[in-house]
């Protein structure tokens, strides 16, 4: 057996805890595990095992505690949002897969994200028009659309009247602009009142409905992932009394960093770069024994695939069968699996969407941007419903003060 690896008994032995706490480690991504040699059994990275081995060391003080929960630890705030489970994110108790299966488009999401109850903020009308102060912005397509996206929308506040009112009423038809705003600010078009999807899809795809419904499924399952970096963000800065603006320009500041939004580019340079190599499954082998990341593979919160990969893939299956482009991802993803005992994740998916429908990255970005934004809304409301500022304490490490003479 590699000497890097252990297995699980040599793992519980080391850590002083039970088989099953083991898998909650693992659930909970603060271990990572590969199959074993008989495909069975499942390894775990010595170095990892002895950091966790040497944080449990340390002590669980509330200091430390508090600095662990940062990092995909113990929960830190409570919200009726959404909640992460082993078959995907629950939207306010009802399941995201569930509602790609019966049609639900992102602005059902949102309503139903926001709390909305029977009213329909998106029912509102729509100006075709960008006002004078972003036209210029909205409609330069040189621009990356983050870019554009977040140089906008600050301008656009300056427009909206009762930007900073409480009525719940008032916020949600402010958010449902934000919403159509944002996607269409992302690809460059004047305001579109119809569904985010389309836009995006007429865009990319003109008059292809089954590419359309794929949009529309990777929108709905993006809407919201709990308490992501861009989400924390925005609840930050929603705490402050910030209006809905500068929190959207928040979560797309976050989502801006290439450990975020820029794993969907980083998936798609590896779909790209495994098609040319002479053989997808050694390009992988290679990347895995060299040490690399395979970037679209794996979860730290689906140890066991991500359910929203999962079902967005039979989908471009159906729709792309027989492909040369879809027999190059399936290989991918075989191959993967078979050497990593990574699945794909939700960055991979929007990457093989692009991929098999001959378009260049920046769509999964915009995807991903475009319908998580109905998230990063969400908790601003929530948040600014609670009244409570997010104001976290420092833990001190640098040079000690000078004692006084």
């Amino acid at each position: 057996m590699d000497t890097d690896l252990l297995s699980a008994r040599e793992t519980c032995r080391l850590l002083g805890i039970s088989q099953a706490t083991l898998y909650a480690y693992v659930s909970r991504g603060l271990l990572e595990s590969r199959p074993g040699p008989d495909h069975r059994s499942r390894l775990y990275p010595r170095q990892d095992v002895e950091r966790l081995a040497q944080r449990k060391r340390a002590g669980r003080g509330a200091a430390r505690g508090a600095a662990q929960s940062l990092d995909r630890g113990l929960p830190v705030l409570e919200t009726q949002i959404s909640l992460i489970r082993p078959d995907g994110p629950y939207y306010r108790g009802r399941s995201a897969v569930e509602a790609v299966r019966t049609g639900a488009t992102l602005e059902d999401i949102a309503r139903l994200l926001w709390d909305c109850g029977e009213h329909d903020p998106f029912a509102v009308e729509v100006d075709g028009n960008w006002p004078a102060t972003v036209a210029t912005i909205a409609g330069n397509e040189r621009l990356p659309p983050l870019a554009r996206a977040m140089a906008a929308i600050p301008l656009l506040a300056l427009d909206v009247q009762h930007s900073f009112n409480s009525a719940p009423r008032v916020r949600h038809e402010i958010a449902a602009a934000l919403l159509r705003h944002n996607a269409a600010l992302l690809v460059a078009q004047p305001p579109f009142a119809g569904p985010v999807h389309r836009l995006l899809a007429q865009c990319w795809k003109p008059d292809d409905e089954g590419f359309a419904e794929l949009v529309r499924a990777a929108l709905v399952v993006c809407a919201d992932h709990e308490l992501n970096v861009s989400a924390f963000a925005a609840r930050v800065v929603a705490s402050t009394g910030a209006h809905l603006h500068a929190t959207v320009c928040s979560g797309l500041a976050a989502l801006s960093g290439p450990r975020h939004g820029g794993a969907t580019a980083r998936a798609y340079a590896l779909i790209a770069d495994a098609r040319e190599a002479g053989s997808a499954r050694d390009f992988i082998a290679m990347r895995w024994q060299r040490g690399d990341d395979l970037p679209g593979f794996g979860h730290a919160m689906y140890p066991h695939g991500d359910p929203r990969a999962a079902e967005l893939l039979p989908r471009l299956r159906e729709l792309h069968a027989g492909s040369p482009m879809l027999e190059s991802l399936e290989t991918i993803i075989a191959a993967t699996e078979d050497i990593s005992g990574q699945r794909p994740n939700i960055d991979f998916m929007l990457a093989a969407i692009c991929h098999a429908n001959g378009l260049a990255a920046t769509p999964a970005l915009v995807m991903f941007a475009a319908g998580r934004l109905a998230g990063w809304l969400a908790h601003a409301l929530e948040q600014q419903a609670q009244g409570r500022l997010i104001r976290p304490r420092a833990r001190y490490a640098g040079v000690a003060p000078a004692e006084p003479a």
